[in-house]
Order: structure tokens, then sequence, then C-alpha cells
């Protein structure tokens, strides 16, 4: 999602109940320290793109792909980007949960990719589901936990927390901003970044990079004055237990080589 930096295609129902949304039925069966992965570094089983302007299930220009025993977001195809935003989607929803995943930026941004998607992905967690979006809705009403890399120079802080179609709280206030850094180092180059989530359903939020804690949060709950969220508010409740993820394709190459999960009991 937004954040400011320039420079500028090669390289490369909403509420879910907890009980639903920690079942853990995948393909891939948990190790035994119950962690689940959710990318099994051979295939795209278990996901499904949704890129705008397009139905869900279209793979275009083959953004989303597997090399190497990585997932890869790649716009080699792409004459430009044109607005193009993508995200990948995991098939089981989720509530209370560590997550993991491992990334790193490569090559240079696809042209035509807006200046704040420089070296910008991330993960959705609490997300709509897939086939509720608009065929041309940019992100899906979720909570971001944004991965930003450096351009060299600048302080640019990852693992920071951004609001598409909702809000959070933080430090008993409710937060409108869209996105709000971390207290995270800048990751400069193509070095590979571990972000982890931990999540308590409506409950605390927690991102860590690298193994320290960057931002705390608590309450995810959708925006009412935002035009995709409001159909998916229900007997008027607001607060997300819950919800999808999904990773982003956001005009900048991005690889993926850990994507894991661990439910966690209620």
């Amino acid at each position: 999602m937004k954040s400011h930096i320039t420079l500028a295609c090669m390289t490369a129902a909403f509420m879910f109940s907890p009980t639903a949304a920690t079942r853990a039925d995948d393909s891939q069966a948990p190790a035994k320290d119950g962690w689940i992965k959710l990318f099994n570094g051979k295939n795209l089983d278990g996901w499904t793109p949704k890129i705008r302007g397009y139905d869900l299930g279209v793979n275009y220009a083959d953004t989303f792909r597997v090399e190497d025993g990585l997932l890869k977001v790649v716009y080699a195809d792409y004459p430009k980007f044109d607005g193009k935003f993508g995200h990948l989607f995991y098939k089981t929803p989720y509530s209370h949960y560590r997550l993991r995943v491992e990334y790193r930026f490569v090559g240079q941004q696809c042209p035509g990719g807006p200046s704040w998607a420089l070296r910008n992905s991330g993960a959705m967690i609490h997300g709509q589901p897939a086939e509720t979006m608009g065929k041309d809705q940019d992100f899906p009403v979720s909570i971001e936990v944004q991965f930003l890399g450096g351009d060299g120079v600048h302080t640019r802080s990852t693992g920071n927390v951004c609001t598409p179609g909702t809000h959070i709280v933080m430090g008993g206030k409710l937060i409108t901003q869209h996105c709000t850094n971390s207290t995270s180092k800048t990751y400069h180059g193509d070095q590979w970044v571990m972000v982890e989530v931990e999540a308590h359903g409506s409950g605390v939020i927690t991102h860590k990079v690298n193994g320290e804690t960057v931002i705390t949060y608590e309450k995810p709950q959708l925006d009412k004055g935002d035009p995709n969220a409001r159909p998916l508010i229900k007997d008027g409740k607001t607060i997300l237990e819950g919800g999808t993820i999904s990773l982003q394709a956001e005009s900048h190459p991005v690889e993926f080589r850990t994507v894991e999960i661990l439910p966690l009991k209620e």
C-alpha cells in the first residue's frame, strides 16, 4: 500500500467465527512443532490470484509464479504496470495464529508503477474473502503488514501497518490514518527479511522483524466510511475476528521463500 519514496518491467461473509478461522484443513501436514507451510516450495497449490481488472483466478502475465523453490512476483511480461495491483489469496482463513513471511526485493520496478510502490509489498491479514472483491478493486479490505525495502540512502522502516478499508486501535486511541510506521531499521538491497505476525483475533496483533518487536495494535475493525468495507458490515458489527491472508503485487518484483503459519489456541 501507499508509502512515499521515489525512483523508477523486468526481473523480475467477512466476519469469520474463531473456530472457522483457525481450522487447519490444509493439504500440507503440519510439522512436529505445529507450523504449516502455506507455500510448499513447488507450486501455487492452495493459492488464488486476484489482479485488478481481472476475474478471480486469472494470473495475468504469470505475475505470481514459482521458480527455483521461490514464490515470485514478476513483471517481465508487463508492457507497463497500469494499476494492476495484485493479491495472492491463501485458501484458508485464520484468526489466532503466528505467521512467518520471509521476503526480499529484487530488480527494478515495473514501468508505470506509482513512486510509493517502489520496493513495496506486504501480507494482508484479517482480509475479506477473495470472491467478495470487486473486479476493479485495488486492495482487499484488510490489515496490511507492509514490507518496504530501502533505496540505499533514506531511512525506511518495514513491518509497518496499513489499513485499507479498516481501522485499528493503538494505545487506546482509534487510528484512522492509512499507514503507521514501525520501529524497524531499514533493509537495503536484496537481503532476505523475516517478518512474523502474532494475531489474537480481535485482540492484540504484533509485528516482529528479524525477531524484534516493531509495532503492536489491537481491535482491527471495518471502516464504516469506506465504500468497499460497508457491504461487509453485518448487523452493525465492525470488529474483525479473523479473515483471509494474501500476498501483494504492487509493481516491484519481490520473492518469498518462507510462508508458514502456526495456529494458536483461542
